[in-house]
């Protein structure tokens, strides 16, 4: 009978209300202690403070450097198109994205040559491997730069 659904005994708890008067528990200093910064509204202290000491983050030393103009492939697997598709079939960055083998983006697509391709395919990409161009075309098909 779904009008007599309760949740069992003690599954629910009244939130804790604090600053509603000693005879509540949670009177006066409402469970923040005594003085302090941390008894203070807004006084808490940001992730990684530490007291005034120099912030390990700024302690450790900096290295490297990111290069602003690198290229993220999406890449593709010869094994992964194999699997995947039949003899005679046209590859490209929209049908793999239908498929969920890649993700949306703006991002080149690059097919590299790892597995083996047993059957032709026409696969049009913005790169491709060495090995994958050699791989697809031995195998009868075509490795098209789009």
């Amino acid at each position: 009978m779904l009008n007599r659904l309760r949740p069992p005994k003690g599954a629910v708890k009244k939130r804790k209300r604090v600053g509603r008067g000693n005879a509540s528990g949670w009177g006066r200093n409402s469970g923040r202690g005594e003085k302090g910064q941390l008894s203070r509204s807004g006084g808490h202290i940001k992730a990684g403070f530490e007291g005034g000491q120099m912030p390990l983050q700024r302690r450790l030393p900096k290295r490297g450097f990111t290069n602003i103009f690198r290229v993220e492939n999406r890449i593709v697997n010869l094994a992964n198109l194999a699997l995947l598709f039949k003899e005679g079939e046209t590859v490209d960055a929209a049908v793999l994205e239908e498929k969920g083998i890649i993700r949306s983006s703006k991002a080149p697509l690059k097919i590299l040559g790892n597995g083996v391709l047993g059957f032709a395919l026409t696969v049009k990409a913005d790169s491709f491997s060495k090995s994958a161009t050699e791989k697809i075309t031995a195998a009868g098909g075509k490795a098209e730069v789009c």
